[in-house]
């Protein structure tokens, strides 16, 4: 019995590219023709392609790519805090930092590799981060893309320190949508959320899905663990399922704020949605030689019209 020549090796289906700024990218393929790009710059997913090509995730025309600029778009990793609900810049530092490949990634379970491709990376605290952050880590991230197409994110945070920290975390996921008029989100009925825009009130979610007519900044708080985001006019829908990650952040810019934005159309607020897979509300803390892990994984399903009939 000879091995078949069709086995597929992940290895070969991670190619490492520069950009125009000499930053390193891994793009990542499947055996169908879907892509993920993924930028040693913040860690960050830049691109998520389906089988024909079409891009999924948005990444604003203005994006700035240059370090120590956070990136308007993609997934961008919030760590060790999400906004400004501590002493650290926006979202915090891991997202502008350069990170290094890991070498020796702990291996793929066998049901797991089959047609998938996957990349490991690493971010430790430089001498600069502990001045204003005096906390020693390790942040291991998997990224990996499947036989289905769909793309996961799995991060692992572990203390090296010799106290106990505590930090909040998102993927801060920027979905591409036809029109943010036509969206729905699923999931998120009946769920507690703070407001940012009412100084972090906390309301109950009245509706039966989350739709726009204007900014929406809100933290769901304790939300299942899979929600879905229908896009109506490509008949798409983006199922989210995450693991670690209590809560949700759904965000909209929409017209007066996404003005003010130097990195941002004015009109493309039309065009995404955040929503992401976070620990906010409740802090994580680890003792020392502990370890967290959060684990995203987006998937895109064809819209049946059956849920417009209810």
């Amino acid at each position: 019995m000879g091995h078949s020549a069709a086995v597929w090796d992940y290895r070969a289906a991670a190619e490492i590219t520069k950009d125009w700024n000499g930053i390193e990218n891994i793009v990542l393929r499947n055996p169908r023709g879907a892509s993920a790009r993924v930028s040693l710059h913040g860690g960050l997913v830049t691109s998520w392609r389906n089988e024909q090509g079409e891009e999924l995730l948005f990444t604003s025309s203005k994006a700035i790519f240059k370090p120590p600029k956070a990136v308007r778009g993609g997934i961008p990793i919030c760590f060790p805090q999400f906004g400004n609900c501590g002493s650290l810049e926006q979202h915090g530092f891991a997202r502008n930092k350069i990170w290094t490949i890991d070498e020796s990634p702990p291996p793929l379970s066998p049901n797991d590799s089959h047609g998938k491709s996957f990349i490991d990376l690493l971010l430790r605290p430089s001498e600069e981060d502990l001045k204003c952050w005096p906390h020693s880590f390790e942040f291991r991230l998997r990224v990996s893309l499947a036989a289905d197409g769909s793309l996961t994110l799995l991060s692992r945070i572990r203390n090296v320190n010799g106290k106990p920290f505590s930090f909040s975390f998102a993927y801060h996921t920027y979905l591409s949508v036809s029109d943010i008029s036509e969206v729905r989100i699923e999931g998120l009925e009946t769920v507690d959320y703070l407001d940012n825009l009412s100084q972090k009130e906390r309301f109950t979610e009245q509706g039966d899905a989350i739709t726009f007519e204007s900014e929406v900044d809100r933290v769901y708080l304790s939300t299942p663990n899979v929600v879905a985001v229908l896009d109506h006019e490509r008949k798409r829908t983006y199922v989210i399922r995450k693991e670690g990650l209590p809560d949700v952040v759904v965000w909209n810019p929409w017209e007066k704020k996404s003005k003010s934005m130097v990195d941002f159309g004015d009109d493309e607020y039309k065009q995404m949605v955040c929503v992401d897979g976070a620990a906010i509300e409740k802090p994580v803390t680890l003792k020392p030689g502990e370890e967290w892990a959060g684990r995203l994984e987006l998937s895109v399903v064809a819209s049946t019209l059956s849920s417009e009939h209810f």
